[in-house]
């Protein structure tokens, strides 16, 4: 088949290879000049590192080892710990920190090594659902392939040609994003400092030369969504002022730093028509609370790939393995989106006695049961859509 991928993001770019390596021929479309460096990390956990050995790549070849993840109150006391190392001979520990552009420039490169074409400028302007779909790419181009893939993230061109547009509520909160240099190499471990309606959560990349920062703020102010909006770093100072020292230091580093508001967006209703697909955030955009968003697409990615492949080799329609793939993967997206959608509130406690009493309760199940709060999550980290299997 022909397949056409539009948008070369950590999904569209995992489709493509799993698709190629499946024998098609796959073209992914790219509306940017290049595929560079832009973002800053991400967390790979469990389920999102299977399908990259599934796909032929090395996580620990892309990124760090995480060792431990620390809730930390705002003034720096500890309430737990989870030490990751420890639950590996019980449950998969395969948590990494990665730079995202690290994890494109990887996918990017497999992808052209199983055969994709990645064309860059392509912006699409509008996807016509049908058998086949038509593609109409600003440059007054029509391309005609055997079947399209949306994986044009929240904007989806595709999205919006196969339900119109689509309404997000405001959350009330904002988000800034910043990597800073770093002197020496930290612990790989993650610290989420939680505080009166905001957190914020920190993690080294790049074996220990940049610090990611991810800061949450609860705000009545209506922000846009997207994470491309500059800020000025003083803004992320102040809100986060009477957090402890060695916080207060990181963020007087921070020279740059892009604030997006946080918008619940609604599970696609439909993903598929006709010879058309969407994957990842253009299906079912989340919010940062469970660190999910990359290791979704991945999986979808996946069961996308082996959806189409089984479909097509017991003679089904195109159109009818789409739809075990969206059959396959809403009840669990439903369901890690409602587990996002509920953390956020956890960690913004603002009535001292019930902040109190909620960091007391996690420091005794530190003690008494350190991996109660990862193992509630089996269900979701220690999920492998490969079944251990490889492509390569």
């Amino acid at each position: 088949m022909k397949i056409a991928v539009i948008g070369a993001g950590i999904g569209g770019l995992a489709v493509a290879r799993a698709l190629a390596l499946r024998g098609a021929q796959v073209t992914v479309l790219e509306q940017s000049e290049a595929i560079r460096e832009v973002g800053a990390g991400l967390q790979i956990s469990p389920n999102g590192a299977a399908v990259l050995r599934g796909l032929g790549l090395d996580p620990a070849g892309i990124g760090q080892k995480a060792r431990a993840i620390n809730l930390l109150d705002h003034t720096g006391r500890p309430a737990l710990r989870l030490d990751l190392a420890r639950q590996a001979a019980t449950r998969p520990s395969d948590y990494y920190f990665c730079h995202r552009a690290d994890l494109i420039c990887a996918l990017a490169e497999s992808a052209r090594t199983a055969g994709v074409r990645i064309r860059l400028l392509q912006k699409v302007k509008e996807v016509i659902p049908g058998t086949p779909p038509e593609i109409l790419v600003c440059n007054t181009a029509r391309l005609h392939p055997d079947l399209v893939i949306g994986a044009d993230g929240l904007h989806s061109c595709l999205r919006n040609a196969l339900l119109g547009d689509s309404r997000a509520g405001f959350t009330g909160q904002v988000a800034w994003r910043a990597v800073v240099p770093l002197d020496s190499a930290p612990t790989p471990e993650v610290r989420l400092h939680m505080g009166p309606g905001r957190h914020l959560v920190t993690y080294p990349l790049r074996q220990g030369a940049l610090m990611n920062i991810v800061a949450v703020e609860e705000r009545a102010a209506w922000t846009p969504d997207g994470w491309s909006h500059a800020d000025d770093p003083g803004n992320l100072r102040r809100a986060f002022a009477g957090f402890p020292p060695e916080i207060r230091q990181l963020l007087a580093r921070v020279t740059e730093t892009n604030l997006w508001g946080l918008h619940r967006h609604p599970v696609a209703p439909r993903w598929t028509a006709g010879n058309c697909a969407l994957l990842g955030d253009a299906a079912h955009p989340t919010l940062p609370f469970m660190a999910q968003g990359a290791n979704l697409a991945l999986e979808d990615a996946w069961v996308l790939a082996e959806s189409l492949a089984t479909g097509l080799a017991a003679g089904r329609r195109p159109a009818d393995a789409l739809r075990h793939y969206e059959q396959a993967r809403v009840p669990r997206i439903r369901r890690a989106i409602e587990a996002a959608n509920r953390n956020a509130w956890k960690y913004h406690l603002r009535f001292p006695p019930l902040r109190a009493v909620a960091h007391t309760a996690l420091r005794l199940s530190d003690r008494l049961a350190p991996d109660l709060m990862l193992r509630q999550f089996d269900w979701l980290y220690g999920h492998d859509v490969t079944g251990g299997h490889s492509l390569v």
